[in-house]
C-alpha cells in the first residue's frame, strides 16, 4: 500500500509528478503538500487525519488508529511544470508542427492529418525528429513514396527537434484511482504519445 501510486498536482492543480504514498505522507507531514478530497476542499495532515473514514475509503493503519488514502496531493508553493525532454511521439509532432499540414498549410483536425516520412523510409529515410512532419491525406496521397522534390511539393518549414516542452508525461502510468481523472485525460493518450520507434 505504501507503494501506490498519489497524484501529485503543483499550486494551480495540474499534474507535475506521480510519487508513492510514503512520500505522500511525508510531504502532507512536513507541510509541502495538502491532500484534496473528491470535492476538492484541501486538508493539511492533521485535519486529513481527523476525517472519518467511510467504508468505502482506503485507510492505511497508523498507531491506534487508521488515517484515509489521499489519492491527490496538491503542493503549496511550486507552481511551475517541470521541463523535459520531448518525447518523440505523434502528438508532440501534432503540437510541433502546430496540426498544420507542412505541405499545403492548411491546419486541420488530427483526424485529418497524417504522419509523413519527408525521405521515404522505402529510400532510406529514417523515422526520426527531421524527417517526419505532418500531412493532410491529400498531400500524403500525392506525394506517395516519392521526396517532396520528386512529387514537386515544398515543405513549409524545415522540421527539427523541439529543445523541450513543460508536459507531465503519463506514458508510463495508467489512471488507476478515480480521484486522477479531473486531472488527467486519456482521450486516445496511448496511441498518440506513444514513442515512435527509429
Amino acid at each position: 500500500m505504501l507503494t501506490s501510486g498519489v497524484l501529485v498536482l503543483n499550486r494551480n492543480y495540474l499534474p507535475v509528478h506521480i510519487t508513492t504514498l510514503r512520500h505522500a505522507f511525508c510531504m502532507l507531514y512536513q507541510g509541502i503538500a495538502r491532500a484534496l478530497d473528491g470535492q476538492y476542499k484541501t486538508f493539511d495532515f492533521q485535519t486529513w487525519s481527523e476525517l472519518s473514514i467511510a467504508a468505502h475509503d482506503e485507510s492505511i493503519g497508523l498507531v491506534g488508529r487508521l488515517i484515509r488514502v489521499p489519492r491527490v496531493v496538491v503542493l503549496v508553493t511550486y507552481d511551475h511544470l517541470p521541463r523535459r525532454g520531448v518525447r518523440f511521439s505523434r502528438i508532440n509532432i501534432l503540437f510541433r508542427d502546430r496540426h498544420t499540414c507542412q505541405y499545403c498549410g492548411k491546419k486541420l483536425a488530427r483526424n485529418k492529418l497524417n504522419l509523413d516520412h519527408i525521405i521515404p523510409r522505402s529510400k532510406g529515410g529514417l523515422t526520426t525528429w527531421e524527417n517526419v512532419v505532418t500531412s493532410c491525406h491529400d498531400c500524403n496521397r500525392r506525394k506517395g513514396g516519392r521526396t517532396p522534390k520528386e512529387a514537386g511539393m515544398k515543405l513549409i518549414q524545415k522540421p527539427s527537434k523541439p529543445a523541450s516542452v513543460p508536459f507531465f508525461d503519463l506514458s508510463q502510468y495508467s489512471i488507476k484511482y478515480e480521484a486522477w481523472k479531473p486531472f488527467i485525460s486519456y482521450i486516445d493518450f496511448s496511441y498518440w504519445n506513444v514513442e515512435l520507434e527509429p
